[in-house]
């Protein structure tokens, strides 16, 4: 079959007896033979290129020898030149703009500082029944247990290849800010039967929600504590505790959510999924003593980092809970940021938020659907997007950051 333009997840869009056919390791334009990898019946299946007839000028060989069909799910995009896999970012980011929110951006994904290899600090790798560690094959439970993907920092992954773990645990590998690699193992999940012996659905979600529950720590290497720093300021966390895995992000993030955010001294700003702070101590510097910021994070441990690490703003005051919660307590904002998780912020947040009516509001996204969805509730909720930058956060992968500001319609 020939392939069409791309789609949201890392695969190009084919057509077969009538049916639609997303096809991953493929490029728009190349004529493959392709292998069915799922297929659930109606107008659509999934497939791997597995040999390339007509090959895409935008080819190169693969940059990550894990990846590829029936291999890691690390590098879906490692086939593709640099410039090519922006650009397929840019036309999905595009698509799912136009097609949900009915809105037509220019969308150019620009790259962060560095290379398309080596840019990863932190990195969660699973174990398999006989204590090898690997990174998930795309859409299932088994591992590819190479660990030679190119993404992480020089030595992250050192020996731990060669070394035997817990059958089934976690582990999570950060090198951070100072150079110190830290090690920390996570104990298995408590997965259900339904999770271990169900295939579909149900088994995922029970999977899920056992991955999300507190588990014992153990730290193998360096002291379990991470030291990060973005703009002069310094914060300590949790090694297994969220950062940007990209080594350049947090503070290119953080000097655009500035230039957006333009607070006056006094102004009032909110940050919302505010994890350890980054975002909130950009903004507390901008409205000075006189202002007021109010971080939010579900994580009781980020706050209690962020609250110790930016214990000298009087201004920026952190609350615990969930956004959704506690957006009805908090002053109105002149200015709102918010980083939320993969699925959006969701039509409540949007609507909450739109509610107090902000004069900005600055929104992250590392999906482009749930981004797209999050804008078509900002559009319905009385507010414009006026400024759109995407960045190749996670290179040789389809996945995208996109930073989005919002204005209310006048």
């Amino acid at each position: 079959m020939v392939l069409g333009g791309p789609a949201h997840g890392g695969s190009c869009v084919g057509r077969w007896d009538g049916r639609a056919v997303f096809v991953r390791h493929g490029l728009p334009g190349e004529r493959v033979r392709a292998r069915i990898t799922e297929d659930r019946g109606g107008r659509f299946c999934h497939a791997d290129a597995v040999e390339i007839l007509d090959p895409s000028p935008d080819r190169v060989p693969a940059v990550c020898p894990d990846a590829g069909p029936g291999g890691a799910g690390c590098c879906d995009l490692s086939h593709a030149a640099l410039p090519a896999q922006r650009v397929l970012k840019a036309t999905v980011v595009a698509e799912q703009l136009r097609r949900i929110a009915h809105v037509s951006p220019t969308v150019t994904v620009e790259p962060l500082a560095g290379s398309a290899t080596g840019w990863r600090t932190r990195l969660r790798l699973a174990v398999d029944g006989a204590g090898r560690a690997g990174i998930r094959r795309y859409h299932s439970t088994t591992l590819a247990t190479g660990l030679r993907c190119p993404q992480p920092v020089s030595g992250l992954l050192t020996d731990l290849s060669e070394r035997r773990w817990q059958p089934h645990a976690e582990l999570v590998v950060v090198r951070d800010g100072a150079g110190t690699r830290h090690l920390v193992e996570l104990a298995p999940a408590p997965v259900s039967r339904t999770g271990r012996r169900s295939p579909g659905r149900r088994g995922a979600t029970s999977r899920r929600a056992a991955a999300g529950a507190v588990r014992a720590e153990r730290v193998l290497a360096g002291s379990g504590r991470v030291h990060e720093h973005v703009a002069g300021r310094s914060w300590e966390f949790a090694a297994t505790g969220f950062w940007q895995a990209h080594q350049e992000a947090a503070q290119r993030y953080s000097d655009l959510i500035g230039e957006w955010a333009d607070l006056g001294p006094g102004a009032t700003a909110w940050d919302l999924y505010s994890g350890v702070g980054v975002f909130a101590a950009r903004l507390a510097e901008q409205v000075g003593m006189s202002g007021t910021v109010v971080a939010v994070d579900s994580a009781e441990s980020a706050v209690a980092a962020g609250a110790a690490a930016l214990a000298d703003l009087g201004q920026l005051r952190f609350v615990a809970g969930r956004a959704d919660r506690r957006l009805a307590e908090l002053p109105d904002p002149d200015v709102v940021v918010l980083d939320p998780p993969r699925s959006g912020a969701g039509a409540d947040v949007v609507a909450a938020i739109a509610a107090r009516r902000p004069a900005r509001i600055v929104h992250v996204g590392c999906d482009p659907a749930a981004f797209a969805r999050d804008v078509a509730d900002y559009r319905s909720a009385g507010y414009e997007l006026d400024l759109l930058r995407a960045y190749d956060a996670f290179p040789l992968t389809h996945h995208v950051e996109v930073i989005g500001r919002f204005r209310p319609v006048s």
